[in-house]
């Protein structure tokens, strides 16, 4: 088969669904072993040229970027309708992975796509208006045509069959994997006192505001360090001796942050699943974990979980797991353990030959 699959989102910075996306078509690559071709595609800016090659870099896939002068209204109006097909300008495409960025037309084959969660349908106070009508375009385009859709947890599989009324046997469960920076052994960073860290992009759902609460009343027993990109809505107040803001920072920074704190803390409303959480138990660190289910996947039993509206739920949790840290960094280490995008891969691959077939 020869499998197109959208890498779009690789032309911003990596956060959550770029690093899924990169991360999904390595174990994609890994899983087809060379029985199917991959062909990583993107029509995009003379930005996003530079940037998603370095985004696949150690990647041996062959890479296809059309280079149109690509604006976000060019990507709605190739989507919406409905021409040219992808064929035009990439020949025989057997199956389409596309993206949330776009929904161009097929001719034919296996057409997929991934939802990652259903935040800007349940809760569109939580994003930006652009958000909101790319989003509702995708799921509506997606309900019509899509043989295939991906979700990254078994929570948000539930949620697209309710919600957007899909068959059960058109929705497929690829966990997220860890990637390889992401290990208990290593370099610990070292803010120069005890930390409680959290990682997350400054917006609404992630619910920071209700963390520093949580942090002020522990009393000064812990830093706490925010890393992550600026969003937008209202932001935290991350002001103080005692709060550290350390903006976006690399995997391998972000791993030693990791391994450096006395707990990883992920405050988060909703999620369609919780990456850091498992990032955070790969490289040994007792995490806390939003109490909402949409996390109970990434949490397994090996986090503490808490309220994510009750600040004095969320500081106990943090006392209750630097107290149990050697009982939780093993158990964590043991449940990130079984996310690998290897299997990501393999997931996708079981579902377009079916698919196929």
């Amino acid at each position: 088969m020869r499998i197109v699959y959208d890498v779009s989102p690789l032309s911003h910075p990596l956060t959550g669904v770029g690093n899924y996306v990169r991360g999904a078509l390595e174990g994609l690559v890994e899983a087809a072993a060379g029985r199917h071709e991959i062909v990583a595609f993107a029509p995009t800016s003379p930005a996003g040229r530079r940037a998603i090659p370095r985004a696949l870099e150690g990647l041996d896939v062959e890479t296809r970027l059309v280079p149109l002068p690509f604006s976000q209204r060019w990507r709605d109006a190739w989507s919406r309708l409905g021409r040219p097909s992808l064929e035009r300008l990439l020949g025989r495409v057997d199956v389409f992975h596309y993206s949330d960025w776009m929904y161009p037309p097929q001719a034919g084959g296996v057409r997929a796509t991934t939802i990652h969660d259903l935040v800007p349908l349940r809760f569109p106070e939580w994003v930006t208006p652009r958000t909101r009508s790319m989003h509702a375009a995708k799921y509506a385009h997606t309900a019509r045509t899509a043989d295939l859709v991906f979700v990254n947890s078994e929570y948000t599989g539930r949620d697209v069959v309710e919600r957007l009324g899909l068959a059960e046997g058109r929705v497929r469960v690829a966990h997220p994997g860890v990637k390889p920076v992401f290990t208990a052994g290593g370099e610990r960073a070292d803010l120069g006192r005890p930390y409680v860290l959290t990682v997350a992009t400054l917006e609404p759902r992630k619910n920071l505001q209700t963390l520093v609460e949580a942090h002020r009343l522990l009393g000064g027993r812990y830093l706490l360090a925010v890393a992550g990109g600026s969003g937008w809505g209202d932001q935290p107040e991350l002001r103080g001796p005692d709060v550290v803001r350390l903006g976006f920072v690399s995997d391998d920074e972000l791993a030693r942050l990791y391994r450096g704190a006395a707990v990883a803390v992920y405050p988060s409303r909703f999620e369609g699943f919780g990456m850091p959480i498992v990032e955070a138990m790969a490289c040994g660190a007792p995490v806390v974990a939003s109490a909402h289910a949409s996390m109970d996947e990434a949490s397994g039993d090996a986090a503490v979980r808490a309220d994510p509206d009750d600040p004095d739920a969320i500081a106990a949790a943090v006392g209750d797991a630097a107290a149990r840290r050697e009982e939780l960094a093993a158990l964590g280490v043991a449940h990130a353990a079984a996310f690998t995008w290897r299997r990501t891969g393999e997931a996708f691959l079981a579902g377009y030959e079916e698919t196929a077939a």
